[in-house]
């Protein structure tokens, strides 16, 4: 994602003399990033104003801190070092239509478009019901989805496979599990979303095709499980997988 630029106006009306010669230098990008209520640089796609008035994100290296809250998320053996993920900590609304602090966990190189998203659903006033760390339910993706939590990064292995699912890897996301469950022959999950099944728009906190969520992830070129043969509503990823 590009940076924010400050742009100098000039004051007077007279030629500024040639700039001195400049070294190749390059300098280091500090280690936290925080915006709050301010504008960016334009950006290539149609993406409505992100940061918008009330929105307060940051992205943070995992530290000491951080670590010690990630240990049923993440042990050695996991296909990313902890150096490689980033948490993001972002605001959003809540069903009782009041704005609340939440955070996830996801690789770097997705963290800045991951808050991009978020500040674009909080503009588009679409209901999250809480968004924790998956290690303040165990680490345990069911009990998770059951208390309808919003989360990213969980070394865990795919459903019904031995392979590393992309949340290992900290490049998916699940949204509202119990609005969106994942549908599968065997059954729903989580349970507790089989109401929801049948796709109603109206519904607070349900994906659809052409919706505000679908959109703002579309734009950074994650892919929506909602498509697939066994539509998995709550999930995205970047591979589509």
């Amino acid at each position: 994602m590009s940076s924010e630029t400050t742009v100098a106006r000039l004051t007077a009306t007279t030629t500024a003399p040639p700039p001195a010669p400049t070294t190749n230098t390059t300098a280091s990008a500090p280690s936290t990033t925080r915006t709050t209520d301010a504008p960016i640089a334009p950006t290539r796609t149609t993406a409505p104003p992100v940061f918008p008035p009330g929105v307060d994100s940051a992205v943070n290296e995992i530290d000491a801190g951080t670590a010690a809250r990630m240990t049923a998320s993440w042990r050695p053996g996991c296909p990313v070092p902890l150096r490689d993920l980033r948490l993001v900590t972002i605001t959003h609304w809540g069903f009782d239509g009041r704005p609340r602090p939440g955070e996830l966990v996801v690789h770097a190189t997705q963290a800045e478009r991951i808050r991009r998203v978020f500040a674009e659903l909080f503009a588009a006033r679409f209901p999250i019901e809480q968004i924790r760390l998956v290690d303040e339910f165990g680490g345990d993706d069911d009990r998770s989805m059951a208390a309808n939590n919003t989360s990213g990064f969980n070394c865990r292995k795919a459903f019904g496979s031995t392979s590393w699912s992309q949340h290992a890897y900290g490049r998916a996301i699940d949204i509202n599990p119990l609005q969106n469950p994942y549908v599968t022959r065997g059954g729903v999950h989580p349970p507790g979303g089989r109401e929801f099944i049948r796709r109603d728009g109206n519904v607070p906190g349900l994906i659809i095709a052409g919706g505000p969520v679908v959109q703002a992830f579309a734009r950074i070129g994650w892919r929506w499980g909602g498509a697939w043969s066994n539509p998995d509503y709550q999930h995205f990823s970047t591979n589509g997988r």
